[in-house]
């Protein structure tokens, strides 16, 4: 009976390593679902305001999730990124680097390049 049981569970450890994994998709305020197979994303447990973090290196687009919700921002660099992701306050950073107020948005996705996703 062991033996049936180790095959057993062998058998199913061995479909779940070799079972495709599907790529995970949210829904971006004032975009819509996103697939995030091309995004690095980072659960953030440092910062009291922001959750998650997904960039795109390639297209240069940024997802941040905050309070529950998601935001884009477009044609953010990779030395931003960098510097958002090893600031010392993540949410100081996001509000004076990234988020910006208003049309002075420096990566607001209604002025910049918004890629396909």
């Amino acid at each position: 009976m062991n033996s049936i049981m180790i095959r057993a569970a062998t058998s199913r450890i061995a479909f779940l390593l070799t079972a495709p994994v599907g790529s995970e998709t949210i829904d971006v305020r004032e975009r819509g679902a996103i697939d995030l197979a091309t995004f690095e994303c980072h659960d953030i447990n440092r910062s009291s305001l922001i959750q998650r973090v997904c960039y795109d290196h390639a297209q240069r687009y940024l997802i941040v999730g905050i309070g529950g919700r998601y935001d884009d921002y477009c044609e953010l660099t990779q030395p931003t990124f960098d510097g958002f992701m090893t600031a010392p306050s993540m949410g100081q950073f996001f509000n004076q680097k990234i988020r910006g107020s208003g049309s002075s948005d420096r990566y607001d996705c209604r002025t910049h390049r918004r890629p396909n996703h």
